[in-house]
């Protein structure tokens, strides 16, 4: 069998940055493989399009460039947020809003996004909305464990 439209595919991976030799982002082992429905849009295209027409056992390896994973940072996707949107009975809880956190919030239409502190300013938090691998090569060493 092999990795085709409406196949649950399990996998395991090491994700870097740039590189064989970059820095581990994640790693994905057999105790806890990515499993998901091959060809419906829940991971990046480029991801599925490396993995089309391969068989339990296969391992591979492959770079996806900025524009095929993330993409570019968005400086629009950064923002300067009142402090006071942080408030609990009136207090900010700075173990939780201080920089390098991620915190989970909903925009005006009410969708869940997560954000990364940047700067605490007395009045301000800037917030980086972008996803945390923007700007980012991203390199990939895969194994197909199973196809169903």
């Amino acid at each position: 069998m092999v990795v085709s439209k409406n196949k649950v595919v399990s996998v395991t991976y090491e994700l870097r940055l740039d590189s064989r030799d970059g820095e581990i982002v994640e790693t994905v082992t057999g105790s806890s493989p990515l499993t998901f429905l091959f060809g419906t849009g829940s991971l990046l295209p480029k991801f599925e399009d490396h993995l089309t027409g391969l068989k339990t056992g296969d391992d591979f390896d492959f770079h996806l460039a900025i524009e095929d994973a993330y993409g570019n940072v968005d400086p629009n996707s950064i923002l300067d947020i009142p402090i006071k949107s942080f408030e609990i009975d009136g207090k900010v809880d700075y173990e939780l809003v201080r920089i390098g956190s991620t915190i989970p919030m909903q925009d005006g239409q009410g969708h869940r996004l997560n954000g990364i502190v940047k700067a605490i300013e007395s009045d301000t938090v800037t917030m980086d909305f972008n996803h945390p691998l923007a700007g980012k090569t991203l390199y990939f060493d895969v194994k197909v464990l199973d196809i169903k």
